[in-house]
């Protein structure tokens, strides 16, 4: 199988990264449950208020190649998801995306890990010259989040994406390229330096 196709483990200091699987959907809907993360409305976490239709779209766009689902776990325990997504080996590059955590490891240096994984297997094994990570633009926090990793916002797309309520909505896109990755990666390992002191 393809590197580009296969769902590595990535495991850092305190985040491990391994391929999520149909076990993982109670964890994830306790996440989701939990603080009301999926009813936030600019957010992709309500789909998981069906989590077999959400597994099964995971199973159905990997089998396609279009997605790499990984779990995230912290000591051991599920709290949260994320993926490659926009899986493009031809013209080297992909999406991080479909990211969501449980409200007690936010803002705790989780992501910042998920991320230098990510991103480190994404440019140092998959030889990617440019990922790309899209947000909703009624989604502050999260760009926020994209700006301090150091990507650069490369603009919006209008009229994106129909939501399930029926929402339009507009994507920022934000994108790192090959040649900026060693300056994002001293950023982010500086980041987490910052929540480990």
């Amino acid at each position: 199988m393809s590197l580009w196709r296969s769902v590595p483990t990535l495991k850092g200091q305190h985040v491990t990264l391994r391929p999520l699987t149909r076990d993982d959907g109670p964890a994830l809907v306790e996440v989701a449950r939990t603080d009301g993360l999926w009813n936030l409305f600019y957010a992709s976490v309500a789909k998981l208020k069906d989590v077999d239709a959400f597994m099964d779209e995971t199973v159905t766009d990997q089998s396609h190649g279009r997605v790499i689902p990984f779990a995230v776990l912290t000591a051991g325990k599920v709290v949260g998801t994320t993926r490659y997504l926009r899986v493009a080996e031809k013209h080297r590059r992909l999406e991080i995306g479909g990211t969501f955590y449980a409200t007690a490891v936010q803002r705790t240096g989780v992501n910042t890990e998920a991320k230098l994984l990510l991103l480190g297997h994404a440019f140092d094994v998959l030889g990617c010259q440019c990922v790309q990570i899209r947000t909703d633009a009624l989604n502050l926090r999260s760009q926020a989040a994209i700006e301090r990793l150091g990507a650069k916002r490369d603009g919006v797309l209008r009229g994106h994406q129909i939501m399930a309520d029926g929402r339009l909505r507009d994507s920022v896109v934000y994108s790192i390229l090959d040649r900026e990755w060693p300056g994002v990666r001293q950023n982010l390992i500086y980041l987490l330096a910052r929540h480990t002191a």
